[in-house]
């Protein structure tokens, strides 16, 4: 198992691949690296109320939650390779969901992802 510092730096790695005009837009997101996820098939998990449903009335909200678990993570990789691209494909999930989009959209969205990588 990585220490915590080397695989919260995959996760800031992988935050530097969204694209700016995104990052810019996510104001109000801490993001966490946790050991172990509450259920056994989670890689990633988001809290918070997505983009796409808040109102410019609205009060100061708290903020959104994205964590990362490390230990699904190195557990289902084979090399550091595909654990960077693993973690970079969990952060840009969960990150569409910040943005909105549900798990039908975010998995749609995902194949087109991966067949331009092809």
């Amino acid at each position: 198992m990585l220490p915590v510092a080397e695989f919260e730096l995959l996760v800031e790695n992988a935050l530097r691949r969204i694209p700016a005009r995104f990052r810019r837009r996510m104001n109000n997101v801490a993001i966490v690296v946790e050991p172990e996820p509450p259920r056994p098939d989670l890689l990633g998990l988001y809290q918070g109320r997505p983009l796409a449903t808040r109102s410019v009335f609205e009060a100061f909200p708290m903020p959104d939650k994205i964590t990362i678990f490390q230990g699904p993570h190195e557990r289902l990789s084979r090399t550091r390779e595909q654990l960077e691209q693993m973690v970079a494909d969990t952060v840009w999930h969960e990150i569409a969901h910040h943005f909105g989009m549900d798990e039908a959209m975010v998995r749609r969205a995902e194949r087109r992802r991966e067949r331009k990588r092809g």
